[in-house]
C-alpha cells in the first residue's frame, strides 16, 4: 500500500505553486562548482540508479557539475550519518533510504545519530511498494509455500535496518515462516547475486528493484507486501490476496507500508541556510513534476511518486510518531531481538 498520508487541500496547492525568481537566481551560485550526490548504497542497485539518472537533470537546474559518490554501509547509515554533520554550501546532496532511516529513530538505536525531520527535506522521488523474492528455481513459489516451508529460508540483507533486513524480518514474523535474515551485504544488487548463485533464498526489496532483478533471471516474486498489487508486477498477488491475517498481523504489514511510504528521500543537511533549500526544493520540484521526466524514468522502470518536501515533513512527524511504546517495543524484539 503506497500511503499517502493527508494534508489539507490548500497546503499541497500552495506547495505545488511555483516558485518565485528570487530562488531561480539562487541557482547561478553553484555555477562551475561540483555537487556530490552521495548514495549510501553500493553500485547496481535502485538507490544508486536513481542518483545516476537524476544527477544530470540536478546539473542542468543547478547550473554546476554533479558526480554521483556511493558511500555504503549498514543500509544506508553511514553516510547518512556522515552527512547529518555536513556543511550546508549546497555541495552535497544525499538520496536516503526513509524506510530504513525512519525505522531506525522510530527503533531508538545508536546508530541514528541523526533525526529525520531536522534534514531539509527536498522531497520523496517515490514510495515504492515492496515484494518477497525467491531463487528462480526454488519450490517455494507463493506465500503460503514459504509459510510451509520445512527448509529454513535464507534471506539476504544488508544493514541492521535497512528495507532489505527488517522486511524481510518483519514478513518471517507475520507468516510465522521458518527462516533467517543474513545482513552485511552491500546493498539489494549484492543480495539479489546471493539468491542468484544459491548462496541464499530469497530476499525482500522494493518494487523498482525487483522488477530488474527479476529481468535478470536472478530472482522471482511471490508476494506483495501490501494492500494493493504493484504497477510493476500486476500479475502478483497482495498478502492480503495470499493469506488469511489476523486483525495484529495486519497492523503489521500497515505498519510496515506507512514506513514504506517515506521512500527515497532526497535531503541537505541541517546546517543548509533557507536560500540553498529554496534552491534545491526549486531543482526537485521542476525535476520530479515534470511529466516528460517521470515518462523517461518510467521506460528504465524507475517509478517517480513525487511527494513534495512540505508534505514529506508533515509525513515525518506522523509516521515517527504514530507507534505506542508497547508496539516500539516489539519492534525491537522483532528485528533487533531486543527485549530492553
Amino acid at each position: 500500500m503506497k500511503l499517502r498520508l493527508g494534508v489539507a487541500a490548500a497546503v499541497a496547492v500552495f506547495f505545488l505553486a511555483p516558485f518565485s525568481n528570487s530562488v531561480l537566481a539562487g541557482a547561478h551560485g553553484l555555477q562551475g562548482k561540483t555537487v556530490r550526490f552521495i548514495a549510501g548504497a553500493g553500485a547496481g542497485g535502485g538507490y544508486d540508479a536513481y542518483a545516476r539518472l537524476l544527477a544530470p537533470l540536478f546539473a542542468k537546474q543547478l547550473k554546476a557539475s554533479v558526480v554521483v559518490e556511493n558511500q555504503p554501509g549498514a543500509g544506508g547509515l553511514v553516510a547518512l550519518n556522515r552527512f547529518y554533520k555536513g556543511p550546508g554550501d549546497g555541495l552535497q546532496l544525499l538520496i536516503v533510504n526513509g524506510t530504513g532511516a525512519g525505522l531506525t529513530q522510530v527503533l531508538g538505536m545508536k546508530e541514528a545519530r541523526y533525526d529525520l525531520t531536522k534534514l531539509k527535506q527536498l522531497g520523496i522521488i517515490d514510495g515504492s511498494l515492496w515484494l518477497l523474492l525467491m531463487r528462480p528455481n526454488s519450490p517455494v513459489t507463493n506465500l503460503k509455500d514459504m509459510i510451509s516451508s520445512k527448509k529454513q529460508l535464507a534471506f539476504g540483507g544488508s544493514g541492521k535496518v535497512s528495507g532489505l533486513t527488517d522486511g524481510a524480518k518483519i514478513a518471517c514474523f507475520v507468516l510465522k515462516a521458518n527462516c533467517k535474515v543474513v545482513f552485511g551485504y552491500k546493498g539489494s544488487s549484492a543480495v539479489s547475486l546471493a539468491v542468484e548463485q544459491g548462496e541464499m533464498d530469497g530476499m525482500y526489496v522494493s518494487e523498482t528493484s525487483a522488477f530488474k532483478f527479476t529481468k535478470a533471471g536472478r530472482v522471482k516474486p511471490i508476494g506483495t507486501w501490501s494492500r494493493q498489487r504493484s504497477k510493476l508486477f500486476p500479475q502478483i498477488p497482495t498478502v492480503f490476496e495470499q493469506v488469511k491475517l489476523t486483525k495484529e498481523q495486519e497492523w503489521w504489514v500497515d505498519y510496515r507500508a506507512t514506513i514504506e511510504s517515506l521512500g527515497r528521500m532526497l535531503v541537505l543537511p541541517p546546517a543548509a541556510p533557507k536560500q540553498v533549500v529554496d534552491m534545491y526544493r526549486n531543482a526537485a520540484h521542476n525535476i520530479l513534476s515534470d511529466p516528460k521526466v517521470v515518462a523517461a524514468f518510467a521506460k528504465k522502470r524507475r517509478e517517480i511518486e513525487y511527494v513534495p518536501a512540505p508534505k514529506v515533513e508533515i509525513m515525518l512527524d506522523k509516521v515517527l510518531g504514530s507507534v505506542t511504546n508497547a508496539q516500539k517495543q516489539k519492534l525491537r524484539e522483532v528485528i533487533l531481538g531486543s527485549k530492553s
